[in-house]
């Protein structure tokens, strides 16, 4: 297969359209298209019955004296509360983490009901002692003769023994961070500073306008111990203004980057999980789903050139999985790892419960990587030299993207945003009254996700 870097020497011709910020009222009158369903025959349907999540939250903000099980905690227990399930009737749980909590384990542990969600905590990282300093640790356990502890110490007032370790934002096989990577992505797609800040101006504004509105009813508030009131928003989203965007600066590759503080996605604290369950335990059970869960796919490509480029490669793989094609699906969400990413694809291409962990799990969040992701859908080259198509497979209509904003404005919890494109994708369905969602998202590692959900009747 062609690199990405044989992609950036071809001329692409790139015709980015400008987003207009539709108002939501607008996205609830959609009338469902008369469709086959994807039902198979003697494969049991499996179900989304309900998903939550926390407010999610900026690190160092009102969640920072926290734990991670916590808030994981608040995300298990209120999904079971919210769907009156009694713990006993849960099969299994998934539940991830990227940066994980050295102190707590663990907290989950053929199935009817699942929980599947996770959790990141941001405003507490992990930070090791450096190697050398807790091989000093280890060896001490051994030293009993003063000859042998004076060594010791001799070894420990190495100025190396007390430089600290923290956790890895780098992609280990290349040594290069996901913003890096953008930065680059951007170049070889042609992704301009200013596309990218007009994408992130439209997600700030349409989280903003869903949360008046009253529609991310996956939100369970949070009472932080000692503090009167109750969290019940997300406190990242910030409508700004190309002028307020323009004055920042370049935030990887330096002075000359297109990526910024202000559309890439924030570090961020918060929870999610949700209910799947097969068709028939739901209804034993009086409760009544808010989607099927159809296809899936997993993809990776070299990390090193495409790492981002995940929602690129997955989209037309799931679609062509279920036999749709883009004129088929009403709802996309797609996780905004940076707006690039996005753009990309727009430009380029405009067991479940562990499947969306997948897309929870070690996500990125810029919106050139977006916008990249969708210039490769819509573009024939990327077609026929990456995807082995004869031509594009076309970029999703914008007026089906993401209307409920997305990582760049409501936050990225790397463990916890799975689960909250698969529920916002359902819940978009009943409101919109449409009938299939398309979700999508990269990874660390190459690694790309596409799912197929499905309203149910």
């Amino acid at each position: 297969m062609a690199s990405l870097s044989n992609l950036s020497r071809v001329a692409l011709k790139i015709q980015l359209k400008t987003v207009g910020v539709r108002t939501l009222a607008s996205t609830a009158a959609q009338s469902t298209k008369s469709k086959k369903t994807l039902a198979k025959p003697n494969i049991r349907n499996v179900v989304l019955v309900e998903g939550v999540r926390t407010p999610f939250l900026q690190s160092g903000t009102d969640y920072k004296n926290l734990m991670p099980h916590n808030l994981a905690t608040k995300s298990l227990v209120g999904l079971l509360k919210r769907t009156g399930v009694d713990k006993d009737l849960i099969d299994y749980v998934v539940y991830g983490t990227v940066i994980q909590e050295v102190k707590t384990s663990n907290i989950a542990r053929e199935c009817d009901a699942v929980i599947a969600g996770g959790v990141e905590f941001m405003s507490d990282v992990p930070i090791r002692h450096s190697r050398m300093m807790r091989k000093i640790m280890l060896d001490s356990t051994k030293a009993k003769t003063p000859a042998k502890k004076f060594a010791l110490l001799k070894r420990a007032l190495s100025p190396a023994a007390w430089s600290p370790e923290l956790p890895a934002v780098a992609e280990f096989s290349t040594g290069e961070t996901m913003g890096h990577s953008a930065d680059r992505l951007c170049t070889a797609f042609g992704i301009s500073r200013q596309a990218q800040d007009e994408f992130a101006i439209r997600s700030h504004q349409f989280a903003a306008d869903a949360t008046a509105a009253g529609l991310l009813t996956d939100l369970l508030p949070y009472k932080v111990p000692k503090v009167a009131e109750y969290i019940t928003k997300d406190n990242g989203i910030r409508p700004s203004s190309m002028e307020q965007m323009s004055k920042l600066k370049a935030a990887f590759i330096k002075p000359f980057g297109t990526i910024t503080a202000a559309n890439a996605s924030f570090l961020t604290d918060g929870a999610s999980a949700c209910l799947i369950m097969s068709e028939e335990k739901a209804l034993s059970l009086g409760l009544k789903p808010k989607a099927y869960l159809r296809d899936f796919v997993y993809v990776s490509q070299d990390p090193q050139d495409q790492l981002l480029l995940g929602p690129a490669y997955a989209t037309p793989k799931v679609l062509d999985k279920s036999g749709l094609s883009m004129s088929d699906i009403d709802v996309f969400e797609y996780h905004e790892a940076f707006a690039v990413s996005i753009l990309a694809f727009a430009v380029n291409l405009s067991g479940l419960a562990v499947s969306i962990l997948a897309f929870a799990i070690n996500l990125s969040g810029l919106a050139g990587q977006i916008l990249a992701n969708l210039t490769a859908l819509d573009s024939d080259v990327f077609a026929k030299n990456f995807l082995g198509k004869s031509s594009k497979v076309g970029a999703p209509a914008m007026d089906k993207f993401n209307l409920w904003g997305g990582s760049l404005s409501l936050g990225h919890p790397f463990g916890a945003t799975g689960v909250r494109l698969v529920t916002t994708a359902a819940n978009r369905l009943i409101k919109e009254n449409g009938q299939y969602g398309l979700v999508a998202a990269c990874a660390a590692g190459g690694i790309g996700h596409g799912m197929i959900v499905e309203r149910y009747p």
